[in-house]
């Protein structure tokens, strides 16, 4: 009891610094704010609440967000705009004002309130959970349609307020542009291509990345992609001092803020992008500079060094020299897309649906975390115990890349595979290996490579383990749940509650149309996986649509 209360003692004094040293770093703060306490910390930002006076006198909550030092300024200028563009309608969270003092940043938000998904999702119905991904699937389908992919829907970024029936996706620190954006700022950002993915609310990118020179290989085909010529924007054009000067909303502006518009000679244009494709003849490495590692010498590789690995269960040396593929993978480790975790380097806002589709499977399991791997080759793994290996490979191969699985798993069926986890027993048809025995063989090898008709490896190679196989642990897998009981009365007894609780929450009739939208959304082929608009018109959401339809 002591070890407790000295650990609350230091928190709170731990949260009492923070909020001091806030003061300190953002003086105009205490003019207007009366900070409460720290609601939310990520690698990238704190989140704190903070209670404000309002003119006619009324007082108000608000989420006052603190981003890093660190941060690059256009990242932090185009996570505002992708708020104040999209934000404030469709479940999409606004921002009301920001503050600037010299290299901290403090954004704005209203404030709803809310309580995590971890603590809820034993209680939470079926209806609420098809209302949940509702309201989801219309805050990504708004997204979409500005060209922003968020890149880390998880549930700590989808607030849910169960009293009130309210709705919040936050956090834009990681999102991305699409070919035609239409927020202006993520057309010149560079996301890092190693960023290692976030974890918690409000993380933000470090640092930008200047653009690499094109990658040249013997043989290459050549990909027209929009793009822009911009170079970066020095700190004045993305100063943020003028949001400081006259409070004001800026729900709906087209600007942002004291923020210039870009210059006119930044019409997007197309250019050619080299993409290597691998033959049997030698090949010279790719010479990708960092800004980190840009003044330490890069290894190469001779040209004649070829291998015979591809399509085997192992990586051999030659392999291992050669520089990992550059492709963006940032966002939360077990909400990542299968293209992300094979380092595809077209990326587009499906992966924001494979996300919701995690979520989904999570809340129809009754498990969160679902997926939870130490790594992207263990997260692939688990995804291929649900999905099956041999679709796993076919998907990959439809995206350029090859995996290699020395064990068939066979493809779970979602119904029984959820019914399964939520502790209710599949129906004596319902013929399909248990999870528990697709993944008890903790010996299974993968491998995932460039796929091309020449057999050819690749810089995209996984790093293995230290015996050049990549392992998977059969403990990182979901666990089911242990169905048998000791003793037949307790059996009986667990069974009549359950059935009691789900004639209650409605988990004893859930349509098929759950599962249908789930498998859509669990697609691995990122070309073929359902949108969020088409998602929004499948018939699970059909009495939704109806309703949508006739108020506008």
């Amino acid at each position: 009891a002591n070890n407790n209360l000295g650990i609350q003692l230091s928190t709170h004094w731990d949260v009492e610094n923070d909020i001091e040293f806030l003061y300190k770093a953002v003086p105009q703060l205490a003019k207007v704010f009366r900070i409460i306490d720290k609601i939310g910390e990520g690698t990238f930002s704190s989140v704190y609440l903070g209670e404000a006076q309002l003119q006619d006198g009324r007082r108000e909550m608000f989420a006052l967000k603190h981003l890093i030092p660190t941060s690059h300024p256009t990242r932090i200028a185009a996570e505002l705009q992708c708020l104040t563009v999209a934000g404030g309608r469709e479940n999409v969270m606004g921002v009301t004002y920001c503050f600037r003092k010299e290299d901290h940043v403090v954004i704005i938000m209203p404030y709803m309130e809310h309580k995590a998904i971890v603590d809820v999702i034993g209680s939470l119905t079926f209806e609420e959970v098809r209302m949940y991904i509702y309201h989801l699937l219309k805050a990504l389908k708004h997204i979409h349609q500005f060209g922003i992919i968020h890149r880390d829907i998880k549930p700590n970024n989808f607030l849910y307020n169960r009293n009130n029936k309210m709705y919040a996706l936050v956090d834009f620190g990681l999102a991305q542009g699409t070919a035609d954006t239409q927020i202006e700022l993520l057309k010149v950002v560079r996301q890092r291509p190693s960023q290692k993915g976030g974890g918690s609310t409000g993380k933000l990118n470090p640092t930008l990345r200047s653009k690499a020179p094109p990658r040249l290989h013997p043989k290459t085909t050549t990909i027209t992609t929009a793009s822009t010529s911009l170079p970066l924007p020095t700190r004045q054009s993305t100063d943020l001092t003028g949001l400081r000067k006259v409070p004001r909303p800026v729900f709906g502006e087209k600007n942002l803020n004291s923020c210039p518009p870009a210059p006119s000679t930044t019409k997007q244009s197309a250019i050619k992008t080299e993409v290597s494709r691998f033959s049997s003849a030698s090949r010279v490495p790719a010479t990708v500079r960092s800004q980190s590692v840009s003044q330490k010498p890069q290894r190469t590789l001779q040209q004649g060094l070829t291998c015979n690995c591809y399509l085997t269960d192992r990586v051999c040396n030659i392999c291992m020299s050669r520089k990992q593929q550059v492709a963006p993978r940032a966002g939360t480790p077990g909400f990542r897309a299968p293209e992300v975790l094979t380092k595809c380097p077209n990326q587009g806002t499906a992966i924001d649906m494979w996300s919701a589709g995690v979520i989904l499977l999570s809340l129809l399991s009754g498990r969160y975390p679902f997926f939870k791997a130490s790594d992207d080759l263990i997260a692939l793994t688990q995804i291929m115990t649900i999905r099956g290996s041999r679709e796993t490979i076919q998907a990959a191969k439809s995206f350029g890349k090859a995996v290699v699985c020395s064990r068939e798993l066979p493809r779970q069926d979602l119904r029984t595979l959820c019914e399964t986890l939520r502790g209710r027993r599949p129906t004596p048809d319902d013929e399909v290996t248990p999870l528990h025995e697709a993944i008890t063989d903790s010996t299974h090898h993968h491998k995932i490579q460039d796929y091309t008709p020449t057999h050819r490896p690749t810089e995209g190679t996984l790093k293995p383990q230290k015996d050049g196989v990549g392992q998977t642990p059969s403990s990182s897998l979901p666990n089911p749940p242990q169905l048998s009981g000791s003793r037949e009365t307790s059996t009986h007894l667990a069974k009549q509650t359950l059935e009691t609780e789900d004639k209650g929450q409605g988990w004893d009739r859930v349509p098929d149309e759950a599962y249908t939208l789930l498998d859509r959304l669990l697609d691995l082929n990122p070309a073929t996986r359902i949108t969020a608009a088409q998602a929004l018109q499948h018939p699970l959401f059909k009495d939704l649509s109806l309703m949508s339809t006739s108020k506008t």
